[in-house]
This record gives structure tokens, sequence and C-alpha cells, in this order.
């Protein structure tokens, strides 16, 4: 499990990027580099890293289900992820 204050940077750097998401749209698009350099570094969307919902792990994130692959097994054997269930051959 992550430690809290990882999981609290990453939701400061989600936050920070959708209040400046509209501002550095309106730079690029004016092409003021100089404006872009000024705005805060975690304004950046390119400095958000994908993190499991549940437990905060970096590694091993699944996209399409927002969670670590260890968190993904644990609900999908027990039936938490509709439409995912064990298959064998």
């Amino acid at each position: 499990m992550a430690k809290e204050s990882m999981k609290a940077r990453e939701r400061k750097r989600q936050r920070m990027v959708e209040k400046y998401a509209a501002k550095r749209e309106a730079l690029k698009q004016a092409g003021d580099y100089d404006g872009l350099q000024k705005l805060p570094r975690n304004a950046s969307p390119v400095r958000l890293h994908n993190r499991c919902q549940l437990s905060g792990r970096p590694k091993g994130y699944m996209r399409q289900f927002g969670v670590s692959r260890i968190n993904f097994r644990e609900m999908a054997l027990n039936g938490l992820i509709p439409g995912v269930k064990k298959t064998s051959w």
C-alpha cells in the first residue's frame, strides 16, 4: 500500500491539471511559450502518474479498471467486477 502522502500528491496534481487546463490550451493556441513556462510545473498533464484507486500502487496499473493487477484479481475472483470471471480451457 502506498503512503498517504504519495496518494495526496497525485490528487493535488490532478486538481492542478484540471484548474489550469483551459489556460494552458489558450497559451498553446496563442504560441505564448513564455507564459506556459510561468505556470506551475504540476499543471502539466504529463506529470500525472496512474495509481491504483484502492491501494495507490503505481505499478501494474490496469487503465480500463483503474486498479492494480493485484486488486483486479481479488475483485474478479470475488465477483465484484461485472462481466469478468476466471477462465480455464
